[in-house]
């Protein structure tokens, strides 16, 4: 499997390409602001052919590029419908204050074609096979991705939901610490300690050091079987 991810724009957002191998169809993960450049050169680099965009969320710091990126390269958007609404308003999923620095308004459009995603469903693209966990309480619409290497380990493309060390914050519009925290409980803590976490910001983990470091999990069981 390939996995090839930068850092992009102001909020340092990590976009993904994930791809079988390099020279074949790859999926994208979350083209935030400032993305389109740098991704260019990743597809280029790796010979690599987009069909689809998946987004963890609607929080633009991760979808800002969606839309050229989808109708540029004619692929759909994957999004949980609970936070579609925020492709084409931000506004609701950011603070007044945040707000405020955008002068009250930030105009994004929906691509094309855009398809909502099913907890617990399964998605067939780029040769790959993902499995879909709703985790919601960073956003209602947050979602974690799966897929698995050849060797068999699980690859978790968290988005926000959980960090190196940290978790999600749950202070903006839609947002609960509670239900943040049960999502990780039920569908990520009870998986194997060498599942690969690749979140939305800061550097890759797994699952094993969150749950024997992340001081935010403190004492937060697994849920029976392995949550997925």
């Amino acid at each position: 499997m390939l996995v090839a991810g930068f850092p992009a724009g102001a909020f340092q957002t990590n976009c993904y390409v994930v791809a079988p191998a390099a020279g074949e169809a790859c999926v994208i993960v979350d083209p935030g602001q400032d993305a389109v450049d740098p991704l260019q050169a990743a597809l280029a680099e790796h010979r690599l052919t987009p069909v689809a965009v998946l987004l963890t969320h609607g929080h633009f710091d991760h979808t800002f590029s969606v839309q050229p990126v989808c109708d540029g390269t004619d692929i759909p958007a994957w999004i949980h419908p609970e936070d579609r609404a925020l492709l084409a308003d931000p506004m609701k999923g950011i603070s007044r204050e945040s707000a405020a620095f955008f002068g009250g308004r930030l105009e994004l459009r929906e691509p094309r074609e855009v398809r909502e995603l099913t907890d617990r469903g399964e998605l067939e693209l780029a040769g790959m096979r993902l499995r879909v966990d709703h985790t919601p309480g960073h956003t209602p619409g947050s979602v974690v991705f799966t897929t698995d290497t050849e060797d068999g380990t699980e690859v978790v493309l968290a988005g926000d939901t959980l960090f190196a060390g940290s978790i999600g914050r749950t202070d903006l519009p839609g947002g609960s610490h509670e239900q943040l925290l049960e999502s990780i409980r039920e569908r990520l803590l009870g998986r194997p300690d060498s599942a690969v976490v690749l979140p939305g910001h800061g550097q890759t983990t797994t699952i094993g050091r969150e749950r024997a470091s992340n001081p935010f999990l403190r004492g937060l069981a697994p849920a029976p079987g392995r949550g997925l």
